[in-house]
């Protein structure tokens, strides 16, 4: 469930080629998720690195995390369903 929520996530994401030729990109259904980098593969790797980044830290603070594309996430103890 966690690399659907992910995909999800990242279908999620919008591109945009910065004047300085970097990239960047931002979720705007995860608030704070956003990346950049000197390719287009630079940032979104960067942008799934900050995507698992943010889930973790989200579960692990009992954050409740919007669903995406069908999926949701939630901690349930010490796992997550």
């Amino acid at each position: 469930m966690l690399t659907q929520y992910i995909g999800a996530a990242l279908g999620l994401a919008r591109y945009e080629l910065m004047e300085d030729g970097r990239f960047f990109a931002e979720i705007a259904e995860l608030p704070g998720v956003w990346a950049d980098g000197a390719s287009l593969e630079e940032c979104r790797e960067t942008l799934r690195e900050v995507v698992e980044d943010w889930i973790m830290l989200g579960l692990k603070h009992g954050d409740e995390l919007p669903v995406v594309g069908g999926f949701g996430l939630r901690s349930v103890g010490n796992r997550v369903a």
